[in-house]
């Protein structure tokens, strides 16, 4: 059954998922929506500029943590679906604390404000399948019920918010939801990421750096596939359920890569090796049968298609990427490279 509800709070909503979700929801229901987002550097108010009149929308700027502004935002919505996070793990190995107060803090913010104000939800926490850890080769994939072995500070800030949601589920019978993605690609992804920086990279000529030997593996999901599995299980997840949501899509960052180069038509000696991440996981894999059975719901963009969508975006939109390398981009591919773009 459907669950009723008509406003919502949807936190880091100017980020790259949170953005195409917004899109969606508007596009496809008649929800009013609260856009809360603190607008640290991958947060971009553009990416929705052309919503500012939508007459169920509305953006407001503040921190999850912030405990007086939830209170009074949770006393105008009914459910939440929470995006708000730190979320790239070179980031958290450099400094753990910003994860720690958005990612643990703010959710636990997030889940007392949303008890007091006795919204009637769902409280729908958005995490991912870093949670769980690194897969052996022939492993078989992640399931809910496996147990959290996260293996960066990242990771670890999300396994926390996890759980707590899963404790405010236990303790106070809150109707949380949980949801957990793996690597996703599209749209407005910021520059820091796998995906885009090889794209912008492969745009302006340069180096393409690639951790270790490039044969860790991650399973992709197109950014809007992932929405869809967040608004299912929204509308029909179970109190206190887990859902992997996947994209069926196994490859290793080396093959990411060179799909790019093929689509761009640019040479694979552009590739670069470098000094692979500390702790890097190897392999990441999802079961998401749980979510085809009680969510319906299955991905629908094959990754060839995906990429042909997001490299013709990265290309259409060359503005929108060049105002973020002309600014703060600079500065964190300098200190993490160690080189100028």
């Amino acid at each position: 059954m459907k669950k009723q509800f008509k406003k919502l709070l949807v936190t880091g909503g100017c980020g790259f998922i949170g953005t195409n979700f917004i899109r969606l929801l508007l596009k496809e229901r008649q929800y009013e929506i609260i856009n809360l987002d603190a607008l640290t550097y991958a947060g971009n108010l553009e990416n929705l500029s052309d919503l500012e009149d939508h007459p169920l929308y509305t953006f407001v700027k503040g921190r999850i943590e912030d405990e007086e502004l939830i209170s009074s935002l949770m006393k105008e919505v009914d459910a939440v679906v929470n995006f708000a996070a730190e979320s790239h793990v070179d980031r958290s190995i450099k400094s753990a604390h910003p994860f720690i107060i958005t990612n643990v803090l703010g959710t636990q913010v997030l889940l007392d404000c949303f008890r007091k104000a006795g919204c009637k939800g769902p409280f729908l926490h958005v995490s991912t399948d870093e949670v769980y850890g690194s897969l052996k080769e022939d492993d078989p994939p992640f399931r809910e019920d496996d147990h959290l072995l996260p293996n960066s500070p990242y990771s670890a800030s999300k396994a926390s918010s996890d759980l707590l949601c899963r404790a405010a589920w236990k303790t106070f019978g809150l109707p949380v939801v949980i949801t957990r993605c793996s690597n996703n690609y599209g749209p407005y992804q910021f520059p820091e990421k796998l995906i885009p920086l090889m794209i912008i990279n492969c745009l302006q000529g340069r180096r393409l750096p690639i951790y270790g030997d490039g044969l860790n593996i991650r399973d992709w999901i197109f950014v809007d596939d992932h929405c869809r599995g967040v608004l299912a299980a929204l509308e029909h997840g179970k109190a206190g359920g887990i859902y992997n949501l996947g994209g069926n899509c196994e490859l290793t960052n080396l093959q990411v890569v060179e799909t790019i180069l093929t689509l761009l038509n640019k040479p694979r000696e552009l590739i670069e090796f470098v000094d692979d991440r500390p702790g890097h996981d190897r392999r990441y894999a999802m079961d998401i049968s749980l979510a085809q059975k009680e969510l319906s719901w299955s991905p629908d963009v094959d990754f060839e298609t995906g990429m042909e969508r997001t490299v013709k975006w990265y290309l259409e939109n060359q503005n929108w990427w060049q105002r973020i390398l002309s600014g703060q981009y600079q500065t964190y591919y300098r200190d993490h490279y160690g080189k100028d773009l």
